[in-house]
């Protein structure tokens, strides 16, 4: 699924009167939900819809991989950004952060959120991990594969 095709399907649930749209294949999943606050829009692929142009080269880690999984040290694991975008650890400026140093989280539990054109990415935890180490200030920029936070798996 490319770009228009995911911004068509935003569209449409903007459109429309519901407020969480999901689908999900054995080659991508996609979930967005819209509320009053904040909208959020999921998507993973696998690495061949990943088109490759000799203007634009591919990027050195595959872009279907979930953001978990670079070695630290004995004891920690990065949690990478999957996205260029601006960090944020809480979901509005005035709310208490998602996580902080110590915190033990689930599956699927949000960390932060990375906030690219506009819109709102979660960033969930892969696995039940301790928080050891959060590496980026709130609010500020962060490239693709930049470390957000180094956890241990428990």
């Amino acid at each position: 699924m490319d770009i228009k095709e995911i911004k068509s399907l935003i569209k449409l649930v903007m459109e429309s009167d519901i407020s969480e749209f999901e689908l999900e294949n054995p080659e991508e999943k996609i979930k967005i939900k819209r509320g009053s606050v904040q909208e959020f829009v999921h998507y993973q692929s696998p690495p061949q819809m990943v088109q490759q142009h000799a203007a634009f080269p591919a990027p050195p880690v595959d872009m279907a991989a979930p953001p978990v999984t670079v070695p630290v040290d004995e004891k920690g694991v990065s949690i990478s950004s999957p996205i260029v975008g601006t960090f944020y650890r809480a979901p509005a400026p005035d709310a208490p952060p998602y996580v902080e140093v110590g915190h033990i989280v689930e599956k699927g539990q949000v960390l932060c959120i990375v906030e690219a054109m506009k819109l709102m990415n979660e960033i969930e935890a892969e696995y039940r991990c301790k928080i050891i180490k959060i590496c980026k200030e709130n609010a500020h920029p962060v490239e693709f594969g930049d470390v957000l936070f180094v956890v241990e798996p428990l």
